[in-house]
């Protein structure tokens, strides 16, 4: 059997991949979601802020490179109650992805989604510029956009979906329903957000959307092209196995291959014979003999 580009690529660097890495994402997470809730509480001395992780191009621009590895890290900005419920959420989709793929396409995952969506924010970023002009990049400097990660780890979420689609979440603790109509209103929100988002976001959104594609485009052409066989099949099966309505009792043509023909029954033939409108006065009749008593 030949090796694919992805079994290539693990045997070269398959040693560099990081098992478990999902838990290394959320324990970062934890800590800063922990550092920032004591210090917006004033529990910590001085107000701790985490502002200084997230992945602003502008300011990364002027020499803040920790931004680019430290975004990862920024927490969800949620009551403690829903952070335990996105971290566990977090875990199982992360897991059980590396667990169905194995550690190093997951990496691999990964590690497209942060690249693409680092180039995003960049490029929208840029985009931003040349819309305010010159004039306004002080003023975009001092706006400092920040690129949320959100998007990044929505593509596990949507990975998941795909490769679990009957898996039950209970919405808010309580409402049991299937991850599939969840990742159903993801794709449309993302729609809404291509066409009335800003143009950061609409290339974090097309980031996310490009590295589903990589990895699971194949599959849902392959399943396009296998549904639409299967229902042309069914199609010429139908008609197959289904009589004509009208068929020509000369010339053999029937409603279902002619379906605009006008055909016409003759009073003068025996029973119910039907001809096209090339034969009903060009045909020998047919009269049944009356039985010798």
């Amino acid at each position: 059997m030949p090796l694919t580009l992805l079994d290539r690529l693990e045997r070269r660097f398959g040693w560099l991949a990081v098992p478990h890495v999902t838990i290394t994402l959320i324990v970062g997470q934890a800590v800063l979601y922990f550092v920032g809730y004591m210090g917006a509480n004033g529990i910590l001395p001085g107000g701790a802020s985490i502002d200084r992780v997230f992945l602003v191009p502008s300011l990364v621009m002027e020499g803040q490179v920790w931004r680019l590895a430290t975004f990862v890290f920024q927490p969800p900005g949620m009551i403690p109650i829903f952070a335990v419920f996105y971290f566990s959420l977090l875990y199982t989709f992360g897991t059980a992805l590396e667990t169905q793929w194995g550690t190093f396409k997951y990496n691999l995952f990964l590690l497209i989604g942060y690249v693409a969506n680092v180039a995003a924010a960049f490029l929208g970023w840029y985009v931003l510029q040349q819309q305010i002009g010159p004039e306004g990049n002080e003023m975009l400097k001092l706006a400092a956009i920040p690129a949320s990660n959100v998007f990044l780890y929505s593509s596990i979420f949507l990975a998941f979906a795909r490769l679990y689609p009957d898996f039950i979440i209970r919405l808010f603790f309580v409402l049991p329903i299937r991850i599939q109509w969840l990742a159903l209103m993801m794709w449309i929100l993302f729609a809404y957000v291509l066409l009335r988002g800003d143009w950061m976001i609409r290339m974090l959104v097309l980031a996310t959307v490009l590295n589903y594609i990589l990895f699971f485009g194949r599959e849902h052409i392959r399943e396009w092209k296998q549904g639409h066989r299967r229902r042309s099949f069914q199609s010429a099966a139908k008609r197959a196995v289904s009589p004509a309505k009208h068929a020509c009792a000369v010339c053999g043509l029937s409603s279902a291959e002619s379906p605009r023909t006008l055909f016409r029954y003759c009073s003068k033939c025996s029973g119910q014979r039907c001809y096209c409108p090339d034969h009903i006065r060009d045909h020998e009749h047919v009269v049944d003999k009356e039985p010798v008593v």
